[in-house]
């Protein structure tokens, strides 16, 4: 993440590592990252510098993988809706490996987001991801945006998951 602080590149760690961050542990194996569209350039250039194939290309997202597979896949979301830039512009710096290095984070909030929309796209995951919102919300249930929150469940018309899910963690 030096290289992407160092060309001025704004991003956040989405999906399984960003929510390990915020205490929901979960196995995962790529890093998936949000990046604004416009820095998509200069990403690719780290991401062949650091010796990652580009896999998938499209306007909305990028995939990258390494010929060593311990360093794995890196999927790119790329922003440039007016929801994914303000998801950018909430995300917030945390620390990792004892302080050593930090990096941005994407909002527990905006998390569920994406979870719900994934759920959208794809019924079938709606246990897994059901249950990483619940874990999410249960963790950080006294420093969310709750309106916000509800916001993304009346977006994807999940309304009823949310009940259920307040129901629980209350």
């Amino acid at each position: 993440m030096t290289a992407f602080h160092s060309e001025g590149i704004r991003y956040a760690l989405m999906g399984g590592f960003a929510l390990g961050l915020w205490g929901v542990g979960r196995s995962t194996v790529d890093l998936d990252i949000l990046v604004e569209r416009k820095d998509v350039g200069k990403v690719d250039r780290i991401m062949l510098d650091l010796g990652y194939e580009c896999r998938y290309k499209s306007e909305n997202v990028s995939q990258y993988v390494s010929a060593l597979n311990i360093f794995g896949e890196v999927d790119f979301l790329h922003a440039f809706r007016e929801a994914s830039l303000d998801m950018l512009g909430r995300a917030e710096e945390k620390a990792i490996f004892g302080n050593e290095l930090s990096v941005s984070v994407l909002r527990p909030e905006d998390l569920v987001g994406l979870k719900l929309q994934a759920i959208k796209n794809n019924p079938a995951r709606e246990q897994s991801d059901a249950a990483d919102i619940e874990s999410l919300l249960l963790l950080q249930k006294e420093n969310l945006d709750w309106q916000l929150i509800g916001k993304y469940f009346k977006l994807f018309e999940m309304e009823d998951l949310l009940k259920r899910i307040r129901g629980r963690i209350a």
